[in-house]
């Protein structure tokens, strides 16, 4: 996959937007919403029981992310979840703080079980959790670990057959076949609460557009990237509140030149 391939992605949501089915936690529900607005997809929020199942099958993507996870919330994402995989709706899991308690690294795992999912994000403690592996983690936030993130990436992908995506300094994303790593990014996002959240959904919505869930991620992360770099240019020196409020006009404002100009994207042999 090359940079013209990953520029594309942005094009398709822009054309298309999709509407993404996020079921997220309740610290981040406005920056995902405002987020997926500016990139150009639809968000929705409905975490009812009640109506779960019937949101997630005329979605366009599926995004369940346990951030703020309850018993009852969790059986929701699971309803939903099995909608969606019943009418080829693509899932994109993001395992927040799997590790941290027993209660949220088994309800990672019970979603992974009962839930087929196109794609998980998460940083390198999350998925070696949900994995069953023991990684350092701190509330909901990796460690310094000792492992290699790569080769966690492979093994879950082959494991879970589905598309991973490790989030860091570079991101590994591989669907166990194929693999690369991104580059693109601003150490200010981790100044920000909820860019890892919105990440997952914004690779929701580009999988929404794009049938090869790996290519899918990848365009996102170098989209995502790439607007966290040229809002970091334009606030630096301001701080982490004028760099939140840029971010978003970045979503809106990135274009397929920027992508090709920026974009550091490597294929693993």
């Amino acid at each position: 996959m090359n940079l013209e391939d990953a520029a594309r992605g942005i094009e398709k949501v822009r054309k298309q937007k999709p509407l993404v089915h996020n079921m997220t936690n309740n610290v981040v529900t406005n920056f995902t919403a405002n987020g997926l607005l500016a990139l150009g997809a639809s968000p929705v929020m409905a975490y009812a029981r009640e109506e779960a199942a019937d949101m997630a099958k005329i979605a366009g993507a599926l995004v369940l992310n346990i951030g703020t996870l309850s018993r009852e919330s969790v059986e929701s994402m699971i309803i939903a979840g099995k909608s969606a995989n019943e009418h080829g709706v693509p899932v994109i899991f993001d395992p927040v703080g799997a590790g941290a308690t027993p209660f949220r690294t088994e309800s990672a795992q019970a979603i992974m079980r009962e839930v087929k999912v196109s794609a998980i994000r998460g940083n390198a403690a999350e998925i070696a959790n949900t994995l069953g592996e023991d990684w350092l983690i701190k509330g909901v936030d990796a460690g310094e670990g000792s492992g290699d993130r790569m080769e966690l990436a492979k093994k879950a992908a082959k494991l879970w057959d589905t598309a991973v995506i490790i989030t860091g300094a570079e991101d590994v994303i591989t669907d166990g076949t194929k693999t690369y790593t991104v580059g693109n990014g601003h150490q200010l996002l981790t100044k920000v609460t909820g860019t890892g959240c919105l990440f997952t959904s914004v690779i929701g919505a580009f999988c929404a557009v794009e049938k090869d869930v790996c290519h899918a991620a990848v365009s996102a992360a170098v989209f995502y990237g790439t607007a966290a770099e040229l809002a970091a240019e334009k606030t630096e020196s301001r701080g982490p509140g004028s760099f939140q409020i840029e971010f978003v006009n970045q979503l809106a404002a990135v274009e397929v030149m920027d992508i090709k100009e920026r974009g550091r994207i490597r294929e693993v042999e």
